[in-house]
């Protein structure tokens, strides 16, 4: 098939994990037999198979202003246009079986965000989003948690991992490591985990490290700061971590949970819809109230066994987000295999 896929941000600019996501599916998809152009604002990665048509966009309001521009692009020799999110005013421009991922909700980050301004932006974006559902043929959401704030959601189809990649290592640290993967301030929450770790582990494990994966820097006894880091390293540092720790209140699973899980590693995150959803309620992590989470920490850093429960248990979790089986799935999808959802998506 030949597919278009739109995505406002590649890993080059995207601190999350939706650049990463849409640059990774579509090198899958290219792998997988199909011709793949990528139409974003963002340049050309090193390692990707697929074609880049660059869609100027000013930084200012890029996210509705990637929207607006797509408009602009003839999408009429493609099989199939998936968007990645920003695809809002597609209203009335003839394009061919569309398909939207919501990797999240910009309705649930407006519960959470306590910024006046920053609540008016995200409230804009939500009706956007929200509209943006009627617009293509099949809407996707990355997990139930997602699902729950959308209307029109046709299927579940979760974010992709290389588990040829991700896979459990061959020895731990041999100190008790604490592995932090996101960012330092807003809902990732890794300032909480920085001052628990301050306050709570040393003093019981004064051997412990805390090694922490995000762009802002972070010092101070015990902690080693990676910044960001490729593929590969993260993996590795997965594999030699003992546990990762997920403070934050994203209500979408992060991808990190399942990396970790992947490579053998024991995931203590709090308590929200997405951690509940990426360890079936504690089945495969454990899950604390933020009051609580210093005490799981020491308690899961202090108990080999129980560490070494889990990091079978969440092995067989990772399994079900192989990008083989998303790929199949979304083939499924391009297919029409699936109840359309909403509008045409040819329209003269």
């Amino acid at each position: 098939m030949n597919i278009a896929i739109a995505s406002l941000f590649l890993p080059s600019r995207c601190k999350s994990s939706l650049g990463y996501q849409a640059h990774y599916f579509a090198n899958k998809m290219v792998e997988r037999g199909h011709s793949v152009t990528v139409f974003s604002r963002n340049g050309r990665e090193e390692d990707a198979l697929y074609s880049l048509r660059p869609v100027q966009t000013p930084r200012a309001l890029e996210e509705f202003g990637f929207s607006w521009d797509l408009r602009n692009v003839d999408f009429s020799g493609f099989d199939v246009l998936h968007t990645q999110g920003n695809d809002w005013f597609l209203w009335g421009r003839e394009r061919p079986r569309h398909i939207h991922t919501f990797h999240g909700s910009y309705f649930a980050e407006l519960l959470h965000e306590p910024r006046a301004k920053e609540k008016l932006r995200l409230l804009a974006l939500a009706a956007c989003q929200t509209a943006s559902g009627a617009l293509c043929d099949n809407a996707i959401a990355v997990s139930e948690s997602t699902r729950s704030f959308l209307p029109g959601i046709n299927r579940v189809i979760y974010n992709g991992l290389d588990l040829k990649v991700f896979t459990p290592g061959d020895k731990k640290s041999k100190v008790p490591v604490i592995l932090f993967v996101g960012m330092l301030w807003g809902r990732k929450r890794g300032d909480l985990l920085v001052r628990i770790f301050r306050e709570e582990i040393l003093p019981k494990i004064p051997e412990a490290k805390l090694w922490m994966v995000c762009d802002e820097k972070v010092e101070g006894r015990g902690v080693l700061w990676f910044g960001r880091v490729c593929l590969r390293l993260l993996a590795q540092l997965y594999q030699k971590a003992w546990v990762l720790c997920s403070p934050g209140s994203n209500p979408s699973i992060g991808l990190s949970t399942i990396e970790a899980m992947a490579c053998g590693t024991t995931v203590v995150a709090t308590v929200n819809q997405g951690t509940t959803e990426a360890t079936v309620s504690g089945r495969y992590g454990l899950l604390a109230k933020k009051e609580d989470l210093g005490h799981t920490l020491l308690a899961v850093l202090q108990d080999r066994s129980l560490r070494e429960r889990f990091e079978r248990s969440g092995i067989e979790r990772a399994s079900s987000f192989s990008w083989e089986s998303v790929c199949a799935q979304y083939e499924e999808v391009y297919r029409g295999d699936i109840k359309s959802c909403g509008a045409p998506a040819k329209t003269a």
